[in-house]
């Protein structure tokens, strides 16, 4: 009994010593996060770009779409641009430690370019990051395009 109580107080000390978790995002998630939410919402490839490294490898597994370098990239986000012209994405949370983080996020604007439709969406979303030298250098997109399409007119709603 003895032993499991000195157990319980070792993991008792340790566990007040480590910092306490106020489920915000750390000041570099926070940085990373805020970039790359901006970089979409500046609706400007070139400054899109700049918080991208040079050799970014940028997937959109939703659409099958890689791009690899700043140029593929920014032809990609004109894309998007052009496609969903009113784009805003927001911040619902994120969380980069080191190189590696994911940033959740809400895509919302009006289907102009993919199906024509002129309706609005609404969608959530999450990138996978990988972050070097303060510049994302691969980002991964998940999000649900069915969800997109019943939302469009495309899909039925039920």
């Amino acid at each position: 009994m003895k032993r499991i109580l000195e157990f319980a107080f070792v993991l008792l000390a340790i566990g007040l010593s480590l910092p306490l978790q106020s489920g915000t995002a750390h000041p570099a998630s926070s940085s990373i996060a805020d970039s790359w939410i901006a970089a979409w919402n500046s609706h400007d490839p070139a400054k899109w770009a700049t918080h991208f490294t040079s050799d970014v490898y940028y997937e959109d597994v939703t659409f099958g779409e890689i791009s690899r370098g700043s140029a593929e990239a920014q032809k990609f986000a004109a894309s998007f641009f052009t496609d969903v012209p009113d784009l805003k994405l927001e911040l619902a949370d994120s969380s980069v430690e080191g190189n590696h983080g994911s940033i959740q996020w809400i895509l919302s604007g009006t289907d102009k370019g993919v199906f024509k439709t002129g309706k609005p969406f609404k969608v959530r979303g999450v990138s996978i990051v990988t972050v070097d030298h303060g510049k994302i250098s691969r980002s991964i997109d998940y999000y649900d395009l069915a969800t997109i399409m019943k939302q469009v007119g495309v899909l039925p709603a039920s």
